[in-house]
């Protein structure tokens, strides 16, 4: 979410709070927070933000009141990331950082060049956490990255670099 610093003025351990949430997708409906349909505990998101679990408390009270933040919050959803999961189904993962994220095209000359070289995709995604400014594209292919791919890979629109996992 974009300028989410502006709810959270004055409160930095609240915006931390509310940033953790966004990370990993946790939902909020009636200032309580959701994995899913499963309750995550106040002390537990305390402790992945590094605060006290009464400044959660108040994130997500502020968060259910304040109808822009609901609106965003109540809709949130983990995903699964087979990023690092792929060695152990046999497939290969990789991240592209953009040189800027907001430029069209990234993900369909990645995908492309891909399907030109016989590549098949399992799963792509783009993992901004609530930064546009900061987004990256992960893809997890079937088997292993072809080496000569790579270069080509690199050469695509929007490309900074890759990282092989």
């Amino acid at each position: 979410m974009e300028n989410m610093d502006r709810y959270f003025q004055g409160f930095p351990s609240q915006e931390k709070v509310a940033r953790i949430l966004m990370k990993y997708g946790i939902r909020v409906k009636n200032g309580e927070a959701f994995c899913g349909d499963i309750g995550q505990s106040d002390s537990a998101i305390g402790r992945a933000a590094g605060v006290d679990r009464r400044v959660v408390r108040a994130t997500l009270e502020r968060i259910s009141k304040t109808p822009e933040l609901d609106a965003v919050f109540s809709k949130l959803q983990s995903m699964l990331s087979m990023i690092d999961l792929a060695p152990e189904i046999g497939c290969s993962s990789m991240v592209i950082v953009p040189t800027d994220a907001t430029m069209p095209g990234i993900l369909a000359d990645i995908t492309a060049t891909l399907y030109e070289s016989g590549v098949s995709v399992r799963q792509v995604f783009v993992d901004d956490s609530g930064d546009r400014e900061k987004s990256v594209l992960s893809v997890v292919v079937d088997g292993r990255i072809p080496p000569e791919v790579i270069p080509r890979l690199k050469s695509c629109r929007g490309v900074a670099s890759i990282i092989i996992k």
